[in-house]
């Protein structure tokens, strides 16, 4: 297969699965083996591609499997997919969380329809993550919204609808001044260049501008990822929404959609408007530290496992956006890492709490208690991925948030000490929640809850040999995302310097 051929596979291929899920409907189970399949595929297939990925393909350049085919000049689309060390582990998340998704938190109520969403939010997400032309990135950024939005009105809990529309709103605000900030930048790079309409994200990231321009420009493209990250204070939507929606959806939406918002920040705003970081820094870094705190502190008085995950999320999203914005090499290494590390943790989480859902028929912490007597596998599976997300040495959540830490610290020290206080508040929320649905005597139906079958411990699997493998030997995976981030990095840094 030619190179270029792969990325256009990783997204045409769930497209063609939704098809074929779609059409057999009809067919009791088969949409399901037809989903899984692809997604089974889609996963050999990202890591066929990572593995491939050469961070050094011509001197100092970092993209590969690069292609570009204009569809309308005049409108300045085109068809432009590329693959470097940012976007390379957030490719193999995209196709994994789909197939954990479809395996461990299986939706049997109109089995078809929701694997065919399913699919097809993963096709737009792939392509949001190999897009290299802006405004094809926002077409697909956009188009996620549509099957995020039907998942979680027509397969969440009780109050899926207000959920939903309240995740549409913020979102579709949200794109609206990034849309008017990509065509802006397109017209401004035809008027002070002389050329052709483009998008090209190598084009633009060169275009002439004043610092103003830059400022409002990064400000634009910085709402509509911090409220799909999502950032304090445009937040508020992602407890309802990770709450109500199923399983199967709570995970695309905080493993995948959250990594969108944090990916977009780097590539584009920060990417593509250095002049506005001596500006903006300070602010979003500001924004950054309160998540962590707010997220923090929240966790602890939220009364069900969902919410506790979703501000946990929130609070681990300050972290990639600190790491994204500071400045640091090191610390932006980290945020990338970390975005791939926390949408794995959150996958195990998400699941777990499928799974004790699906037995006792709630996730409120009140209604749990004395788990780990009659499930001692499942407990010890809980903790593992909770010891990960708070960060012990030698699980992955370690490797990523202590070189953001130490990154920042190099940079913006006051900013890091006090996002430091994070750590150790998710020590305390994660491990007194664990302390109140494991520990203790257990009251009522607790006392029969069955421990994790072997189907869910083997769905669990790629989680935890990933937590401890990334924990343990992080190097091969930091060797390929590294080369592409300190390119990014020291394009932006003369800028900000010499403000």
């Amino acid at each position: 297969m030619h190179s270029s051929a792969y990325l256009a596979v990783l997204i045409v291929a769930p497209l063609v699965g939704a098809g074929l899920a779609l059409g057999l409907r009809r067919r009791e189970g088969r949409s399901y083996q037809v989903a899984v399949a692809t997604a089974a595929i889609e996963t050999v297939l990202s890591i066929v591609v990572a593995v491939l990925y050469n961070p050094h393909v011509k001197g100092a350049a970092t993209i590969d499997f690069a292609t570009r085919h204009v569809l309308s000049a005049p409108l300045g689309l085109a068809y432009d997919v590329a693959l470097d060390g940012v976007s390379l582990l957030l490719v193999v998340l995209t196709s994994l969380v789909l197939l954990l998704a479809l395996v461990g938190a299986r939706e049997r109520r109109r089995e078809a329809s929701f694997v065919t969403w399913m699919l097809l939010l993963t096709s737009f997400t792939m392509a949001s993550f190999l897009s290299h032309d802006v405004l094809e990135f926002f077409i697909f950024f956009e188009l996620t919204l549509v099957p995020s939005y039907f998942i979680v009105a027509q397969w969440g809990g009780a109050e899926r609808a207000r959920a939903a529309l309240k995740f549409f709103v913020y979102t579709f605000a949200g794109s609206s001044s990034l849309l008017v900030g990509t065509l802006y930048l397109g017209f401004l790079h035809q008027h002070e260049t002389g050329g052709a309409l483009t998008f090209s994200y190598s084009a633009l990231a060169h275009t002439p501008m004043t610092h103003g321009v830059a400022l409002w420009l990064f400000a634009a493209f910085a709402v509509a990822f911090a409220v799909k990250s999502p950032l304090w204070p445009l937040h508020t939507w992602s407890p309802l929404t990770y709450a109500e929606a199923p399983t199967g959806g709570s995970i695309e939406l905080s493993a995948l959609l959250a990594k969108l918002g944090s990916y977009g920040l780097l590539r584009f705003a920060v990417g593509l408007f250095p002049l506005a970081l001596a500006d903006a820094r300070p602010v979003v870094m500001t924004l950054a530290v309160v998540a962590i705190l707010y997220g923090s502190l929240v966790a602890c008085a939220t009364p069900d496992l969902k919410r506790l995950i979703a501000f946990s999320s929130l609070a681990q999203m300050g972290f990639i956006t600190l790491g994204v914005v500071s400045g640091s090499q090191i610390a932006a290494v980290g945020a990338v890492l970390l975005m791939f590390n926390h949408g794995v943790i959150t996958v195990g989480f998400f699941l777990l709490v499928g799974f004790i859902e699906r037995r006792r028929a709630t996730y409120q912490i009140a209604d749990l208690a004395g788990l780990q007597g009659p499930a001692p596998v499942l407990a010890a599976l809980f903790t593992l991925v909770m010891m990960a997300s708070i960060g012990l040495p030698g699980l992955s959540g370690f490797v990523s948030e202590y070189l953001i830490l130490i990154g920042t610290f190099a940079t913006h020290v006051w900013w890091a000490a006090v996002a430091t206080l994070g750590v150790a508040a998710a020590a305390a929320y994660l491990l007194w929640s664990y302390q109140r649905v494991f520990h203790g005597p257990s009251r009522g139906d607790n006392g029969d809850f069955a421990d994790a079958t072997t189907a869910e411990r083997w769905v669990l699997v790629p989680v935890v040999v990933l937590i401890v493998a990334l924990g343990v030997f992080p190097r091969p995976v930091l060797e390929k995302i590294t080369p592409s981030v300190h390119q990014l990095i020291e394009h932006v840094a003369p800028a900000g310097v010499n403000k």
